[in-house]
């Protein structure tokens, strides 16, 4: 049965278009597993990079390695040079990767479903991986680190992971580097936010005021009592996240885009 390029997410079809042109620069007539891992190599944005340089990986080594693979590969000249086809092994990387899209229960097959197929090869691609010392084991654990409990269900799913990174100040992190200022005079308060955040039932503490009266440093004083582990049994392992709302409605011109974010 054909391949349906259809249930590739976007970035995945750019990564076989890519491949494409990375035969054709080569004077390859046949797609291999090698261009295929070079276009995904290539995408310093991409999901799959993120994974491989999560797993303490060099990307660069590997680009050099597969560079070196495509320079063996047979090369042709005259009107061939043109008419490239996907060959049998990248047929079944494809078919393997779909296999990992289903066992994630996973709608699209996107890179990182790519990058576990890749983990799995028994060609020079493959022991590019292992020599690197990236396994299936290690790629699912940094995965579930990146997009958590999320399932690829559009063609656009690399929008969604690490949301709170992207659109986000993590106060924890920023009062550990002491990049917080220190609150003063708003004990009260603080620990009535607490004793909201600690109930069993209507936890949710809200904040009113007008602009400049002190909302933020509440917030911020709390990040700070959590670092220092001033705060409930049940508190201590929590993060505060500040929403930076204007990078989240930015570029949201269609409909959907704001929601797919939040969520």
């Amino acid at each position: 049965m054909a391949f349906n390029f259809n249930k590739l997410t976007v970035k995945a079809q750019e990564t076989i278009q890519n491949a494409v042109e990375i035969a054709q620069n080569y004077n390859n007539q046949i797609v291999e597993p090698e261009h295929i891992l070079a276009a995904m190599l290539q995408d310093a944005s991409s999901v799959a990079v993120s994974i491989i340089q999560k797993v303490g990986a060099d990307v660069n080594r590997m680009k050099i390695k597969t560079g070196e693979l495509l320079e063996r590969l047979p090369k042709v000249t005259g009107a061939g040079v043109g008419n490239q086809q996907l060959s049998m092994n990248s047929a079944k990387l494809l078919d393997a990767s779909s296999e990992e899209a289903k066992n994630l229960k996973d709608e699209y097959i996107s890179g990182e479903h790519l990058l576990l197929a890749f983990t799995a090869d028994k060609g020079n691609s493959g022991k590019i991986f292992k020599d690197n010392g990236i396994t299936k084991e290690i790629v699912l654990a940094a995965l579930k680190d990146i997009r958590g409990n999320q399932r690829v269900t559009s063609q656009n799913p690399e929008d969604t992971y690490q949301s709170l990174k992207k659109y986000g100040r993590d106060l924890n992190e920023l009062a550990k580097s002491n990049k917080l200022d220190p609150v003063i005079g708003r004990d009260e308060e603080i620990r009535r936010v607490l004793q909201v955040l600690t109930r069993r039932t209507k936890n949710n503490p809200v904040l009113i005021g007008e602009p400049g009266v002190g909302k933020t440093a509440i917030a911020e004083g709390i990040a700070h009592r959590i670092v220092s582990g001033d705060v409930p049994e049940n508190l201590k392992t929590k993060r505060i996240v500040a929403l930076d709302m204007g990078a989240l409605v930015a570029g949201t011109q269609f409909r959907g885009q704001f929601e797919e974010r939040l969520k």
